[in-house]
């Protein structure tokens, strides 16, 4: 493993110090305010939750870990994520050491759209990410895909192609999201503009846990059901380099403590609310997604002798042949639809009716015509974030 480092005593095994202390200090105290609210001010319950303790446990010393941890549920409210982590113990969220926590996606015209924004979330762990309706640089090959593909895998990985011009690698008030206590040149940009320090450029974040909301929308339903799953969530099984431990999560309740048609006070989440997060058994990897992984193999293989190049592309970065081969389209849409299945399977376990299998079709969301938000004919609430 390499140890380079500089005057500001960031390596290639972890950021600076001060970095490192200040992403910790984030998280415990958001994670504080969240167990807060959840045993202060809610009705909570946690269902399979020693089971996931035990997983985490497991994965405490990185050098030992074999793979990445995938984490998926249901999205319900603004507020899913961070609350859902109150409810692990607070020693999970303690310390300097960042790779025992999870990484997540954040909407970059949200969660960025100001210097403090975007420190906070940085500090969160949180990637920025383009929505394909708000922004040109959306789609499944944006390079925050490549980064949690990365986190995912045995690293570390320079920040190429990705590699934020020169002037964006050093700190300053435009660069927030820069190390200021390093050279190392390790920030990457999500539209040839900003720059954001790269964690896959560092060892100590190999094989890291991620967690998706896949349905990419709030989606409060009367019926409780979810919507369509996106095809990024394949990505991040089929190309990491080891099938990760996927683990299904249902969440209820969180909608009532943020519901969309909430009224003023709207930033502030209701209380005495019941609400219960569900953590499914970890996959079966080899029986669920090992037939899947080689089929992409397969697709790999016959992309590098229909275009050579196809074998110089950097690790977790597609081009068109890969992109848009229709094997893979249909590969991704499999995969999609068995971790929607595993995230049923939890949800069934909470005593709920099996939903209409036209749920998790693309063409049954369509119906919704342009309305992007608000309630909708079914009566449920949406919201694009």
């Amino acid at each position: 493993m390499s140890r380079s480092t500089d005057s500001g005593g960031a390596t290639a095994d972890a950021p600076s110090l001060p970095w490192r202390a200040l992403s910790s200090t984030t998280i415990f105290g958001v994670a504080a305010l969240c167990r807060s609210f959840l045993f202060l001010c809610s009705r909570p319950q946690a269902n399979g939750l020693d089971q996931f303790l035990e997983l985490l446990d497991s994965r405490s010393d990185p050098s030992q870990r074999t793979r990445g941890l995938l984490t998926v549920s249901n999205h319900t409210s603004v507020m899913d994520d961070p609350i859902m982590w109150g409810f692990l113990p607070m020693r999970y969220n303690f310390g300097l050491a960042s790779w025992n926590k999870r990484w997540g996606f954040g909407s970059h015209d949200i969660c960025y759209q100001t210097r403090p924004l975007a420190l906070f979330f940085t500090m969160g762990q949180v990637l920025p990410t383009h929505r394909s309706a708000h922004s040109q640089y959306g789609g499944l090959a944006q390079p925050v895909v490549t980064q949690a593909i990365r986190l995912l895998s045995k690293g570390p990985f320079p920040a190429d192609p990705h590699l934020a011009i020169p002037e964006r690698q050093s700190w300053s008030l435009q660069n927030v999201c820069v190390d200021p206590f390093s050279d190392l040149p390790t920030a990457y940009t999500t539209d040839g503009h900003d720059s954001h320090l790269s964690p896959s450029s560092y060892a100590c974040n190999s094989y890291s846990w991620f967690h998706i909301f896949p349905e990419g929308k709030i989606h409060q339903a009367p019926n409780k059901t979810m919507r369509y799953f996106k095809w990024g969530v394949a990505r991040l099984i089929l190309e990491a380099s080891e099938c990760p431990d996927v683990v299904p999560i249902w969440l209820e309740g969180f909608d009532q403590v943020m519901h969309e048609s909430r009224e003023f006070p709207r930033f502030l989440p209701r209380v005495g609310k019941e609400v219960s997060i569900t953590f499914g058994q970890k996959v079966d990897r080899e029986a669920v997604f090992g037939e899947y992984r080689r089929r992409w193999q397969k697709i790999r293989a016959k992309a590098e002798r229909v275009a050579p190049e196809t074998r110089d592309l950097p690790f977790g970065v597609l081009n068109d042949q890969l992109l848009y081969d229709p094997e893979a389209v249909e590969l991704r849409k499999e995969v999609t639809k068995k971790v929607r299945d595993l995230v049923l399977d939890v949800r069934r376990t909470r005593g709920l009716s099996d939903e209409d299998p036209k749920e998790g079709l693309v063409e049954t969301w369509m119906q919704e015509g342009p309305k992007r938000e608000g309630k909708m004919d079914d009566d449920s609430w949406v919201r694009d974030i």
